[in-house]
Order: C-alpha cells, then sequence, then structure tokens
C-alpha cells in the first residue's frame, strides 16, 4: 500500500512523542527518518521506527537528552548524545560542524553516545544551503566480517559526501561501505528474497544468497564480495568510518558497538559509550570564490551526465539524482510500505493508541 509523506510523518513524530520525545525532537527526528522513505532509501525509513521504540523499551534509548558539546578546538569539537536519538544527536552535531566552518574555515565534529542517526546523506546535506561541503560518517551494528575473517567485526558504516552547485543539483553521495546495508537484507526477507551473489556470507564464511544468512551466524561483506572483486577496499573504508567515528570520539568501536539489530545484545564489556558519528563542514570560499566553484561544478556534472552511455536506453547519472527524482516522484503519488512494516507500524499503533493512517 501507499500512504501519503505528511500522513506517515505526523504517525512518527506522534509515537516519537508517546515514548517521551520533547515535540521538537520528535519532529526532527521525524524529519531524518522520512526523507529516507522520500530518497528511495526505505531500508532506513519509517521501516526503523520499531526498532527505535524497541531499544526504547529497553532502556537504550533517552528520549529526552541534553546533547552538549564537551570538548572543543576552534575547528573541533566532540558532542555527548547523551544515549538520545542520533536522529536528533546527528543534526546537532552537523549544525556545530557549520558553524565552526562558517567562523574558521571548516569544522570536524565528532559524537559518542549516540544510537542509530538515519540516513548519511540527510546530515551532509544541511550543509548545502552555507555554500559548505558537508561530510558524514557513522558506525553501526557489526555484522560485517573484515577480508578474510568469518567473525562480525565492524557495521556498515556509511560515508556521505554532499557537493554544492550552482544551477545544476547538488552532488549527493551515500553509500555503505559493504555491498549492501543490513536494512536491504531486512527487506528481501520480508519479500521472501535471497540476496544477490557477494552480499553474505554463511557462518564458515562461504558465501551464500540466504537474506537471513547473518542471522544465523554469518555476516556481510565489505564493499567488493571478495577478495578478487576488491572487499579489502571496502574493509578498509569500513574500518577508516570505525575510527574516526568511535575511537576519535570515545565511542564503542568494532565488535563493541552496540547493535541496533534485535537478533544480537550489546557485548557486556563496552570499550566507549555507545554508537558514534563523524561529521565535516568546508567552506568553498576557504579554497576560492564559491560562485566560481559552482559553476565549475555545474560544469563537471553537465560532462558526466552526459558521458557515453553503454546502452542509451541506460543514461550515466551523477550521486544523487536517482534519489532526487525518486523524492519528486514520491512526494506525488506517496510512499510505497511493504505489508510486514504496516504491520508493525499497526503494532506500535495499538500500543500505544497512535491512531495509523488509512
Amino acid at each position: 500500500m501507499t500512504y501519503s509523506y505528511d500522513d506517515l510523518y505526523a504517525f512518527s513524530k506522534s509515537i516519537l512523542q508517546a515514548i517521551g520525545c520533547p515535540e521538537k525532537d520528535a519532529t526532527l527526528a521525524s524529519d531524518v527518518l522520512l526523507s529516507a522513505d522520500l530518497r528511495g532509501i526505505d531500508s532506513h525509513g519509517i521501516a526503523r521506527l520499531a526498532g527505535y521504540v524497541r531499544l526504547y523499551e529497553k532502556g537504550r534509548i533517552n528520549p529526552t537528552p541534553q546533547v552538549k558539546l564537551v570538548h572543543e578546538t576552534p575547528s573541533t569539537g566532540v558532542v555527548d548524545g547523551d544515549l538520545g536519538l542520533g536522529l536528533v544527536a546527528g543534526p546537532a552535531a552537523m549544525k556545530i560542524a557549520i558553524q565552526k566552518a562558517k567562523e574558521v574555515g571548516s569544522g570536524w565534529v565528532s559524537v559518542k553516545n549516540s544510537n542509530h542517526y538515519g540516513i548519511a546523506g540527510f546530515h551532509t546535506m544541511m550543509a548545502l544551503e552555507h555554500d559548505c561541503i558537508g561530510i558524514s560518517m557513522t558506525n553501526a551494528s557489526p555484522l560485517v566480517a573484515p577480508t578474510f575473517s568469518k567473525e562480525r567485526m565492524l557495521g556498515t558504516n556509511p560515508i556521505s559526501v554532499a557537493i554544492p552547485a550552482g544551477l545544476e543539483p547538488a552532488f549527493v553521495a551515500d553509500m555503505a561501505t559493504t555491498t549492501a546495508a543490513n536494512g536491504k537484507l531486512e527487506i528481501l526477507q520480508r519479500k521472501k528474497a535471497d540476496t544477490p551473489y557477494g552480499w553474505v556470507q554463511d557462518k564458515e564464511g562461504n558465501v551464500t544468497t540466504d537474506a537471513y544468512g547473518v542471522q544465523q551466524g554469518g555476516a556481510l561483506l565489505p564493499l567488493g564480495g571478495d577478495r578478487e572483486h576488491g572487499s579489502h577496499k571496502g574493509y578498509i573504508l569500513g574500518s577508516i568510518v570505525d575510527i574516526f567515528s568511535a575511537v576519535l570520539s570515545g565511542a564503542n568501536y568494532g565488535p563493541w558497538v552496540p547493535p541496533f539489530v534485535a537478533f544480537l545484545e550489546p557485548d557486556p564489556n563496552p570499550v566507549g559509550q555507545g554508537i558514534g558519528h563523524f561529521f565535516g563542514a568546508m567552506r568553498i570560499d576557504g579554497f576560492r570564490p564559491a560562485e566560481e566553484f559552482k559553476s565549475h561544478m555545474d560544469n563537471w556534472i553537465r560532462r558526466f551526465r552526459n558521458a557515453v552511455p553503454i546502452n542509451p536506453e541506460i543514461p550515466v547519472v551523477i550521486p544523487g539524482d536517482p534519489e532526487r527524482e525518486m523524492e519528486n516522484e514520491r512526494r506525488k503519488a506517496g510512499i510505497p510500505l511493504l505489508d510486514p512494516v504496516i504491520n508493525d507500524l499497526k503494532g506500535l499503533s495499538e500500543k500505544y493508541q497512535v491512531p495509523f493512517p488509512g
């Protein structure tokens, strides 16, 4: 079934308020959550709402956090998320990075004691309206095996970079450092479908197409899938995200990251606080005049978009193009939800006495 953005947004906000989030935080968190659905990243949208509520019910999310800057220099800082929603701590930290960029040219902020922060691209796009380049990354549930290992050590650990342009839409990269995000597995599970080859290995380290392979003791694979296809590079990228997000901030890292998924429990001997994020903002005019840069970005985008395609019916796209087109479509036609997601949301509706749309 398909639901309007406004209806799902209102439902998300009401559920978050029902678990104790202040209206301001519930509004912001719903902005972040529904931005994923609009952009076609269904694995990180309202389908995750039940997961956040589950963590709250387990005492792992503080609905009324006092997010604060606990250490800083003119260009850097560390934010303590107070075990709140990453959907709230993330934008707060990105705002600090942008402000520092305005003051000294660039701002770099790491976050500890947080939770899952939604899609990485939401945070980087905050920088665009300030003529800044935005950078965002986060560590996540330990579901990924390093190359040559069968042990789960890293998260899907996404990286996003948003770069403003002039007349052209912004360049917005938002990608996991694995062949697929865990949320994509959850979608396949709901559809009762197998995974493509190269996404998952079983508990013995053999490649499998079973969408439940990770839950059965296996692991997600780094970007590349196997050594011959460059999985060591995905492993390296995921490691960089983990170190920047957590070793730098004081959050948990590697296998100690408290998991979002229901089939894992937090390590009883943590090495830090919560999960970690990392944000950056760089003022364009710290390098060259902003309008000059954006004019050349327009030129870059147009030239790449007009690269000769292999198949004339499949044009070359720029990072951010598919998501932008999807957002335009879904704002008009609505957001489709799978039946298992609808059932989860109806369960929340009954439990917290919040009417579900439709």
